[in-house]
């Protein structure tokens, strides 16, 4: 949570990484709206829908966010369920997240990201470099864990070589420690600390702090103990919501929200510019700089 990410991640190997937060989106804490696309081609729920149309949803979602006081979105598929292991998304999948990362970029002055479910590392890069993304969540990205989709291991290894063989350095990587959804660490031997450390030392940008579920918050305790182990920027990526930011904001230097602020208060709603707008004020309250 420093200005400059130091690199050897302690020990003066690498050379120090600028921050990544304040590099992608101008500001010290940022907010960022996840756009959860509805089913895409190849997909068992997709119905054919065209991608100009699911384009269309996408943008008026990021702007649901982007024009009511959000820094950035990530664009998910996250109606592509049950999802896949790193490693089996077709080339579907890619071509789809790339056209729609693509113009919601084009149609908005935020900062765009992409996270391909589950743990699609590469497909997330893929996608990210095609549609102009500056960065990519990867849920799993150091060691192993069992989630819904069985046991998934680390992407980093293969993630960053692949990144470096596009060309694609420039796309940055928000990594989970602790992931949700997941039973952390398998045999259950690594402290929070050492994982954090571990993610940090393969290459991650940006470190990102949750609650067991989409839609709970992350614990205090949780946050800051990821932040005293690193000297990456810390988030938190799932819970965030007007009441509790207050208490959370101060101890990272950013968020990703989605269910506080959709128009039924679940992942699967539509963006309310009102709730927005509520967040992003109790945001400013807790020292974010608008946008």
């Amino acid at each position: 949570m420093t200005e400059t990410s130091g690199g050897g991640r302690g020990l003066g190997v690498f050379p120090p990484k600028p921050n990544a937060i304040k590099e992608l989106f101008g500001t010290a804490k940022a907010l960022i709206g996840a756009v959860h696309l509805p089913p895409l081609p190849g997909s068992p729920h997709y119905e054919g829908v065209p991608l100009d149309e699911i384009s269309a949803f996408a943008v008026e979602e990021a702007r649901g966010y982007l024009g009511n006081g959000f820094h950035g979105v990530i664009v998910e598929n996250h109606w592509d369920i049950p999802f896949l292991k790193p490693g089996e998304h077709g080339y579907e999948t890619a071509a789809s997240m790339a056209v729609v990362t693509q113009r919601v970029r084009e149609a908005t002055a935020g900062s765009v990201g992409v996270s391909v479910l589950s743990n699609a590392a590469e497909c997330s890069i893929a996608s990210a470099w095609a549609g102009g993304a500056g960065f990519v969540r990867v849920n799993q990205w150091a060691n192993a864990y069992v989630a819904n989709e069985g046991i998934i291991e680390g992407q980093s290894a293969r993630a960053t070589r692949y990144r470096s063989r596009i060309g694609a350095k420039p796309v940055k990587v928000f990594a989970d420690v602790h992931v949700k959804h997941g039973s952390h660490s398998i045999v259950a031997d690594r402290s929070l600390a050492e994982q954090t450390e571990d993610a940090e030392f393969f290459d991650a940008d940006v470190l990102i702090a949750t609650g067991s579920r989409t839609g709970d918050a992350a614990a205090l305790d949780e946050v800051e103990g990821i932040a005293a182990a690193t000297v990456l920027p810390v988030i938190i990526g799932s819970g965030i919501s007007a009441a509790n930011i207050g208490g959370l904001l101060p101890a990272c230097d950013g968020v990703i929200v989605a269910s506080s602020v959709k128009d039924n208060g679940r992942w699967w709603g539509r963006v309310d510019p009102a709730r927005v707008r509520e967040l992003a004020g109790a945001a400013r309250k807790a020292g974010a700089e608008l946008p």
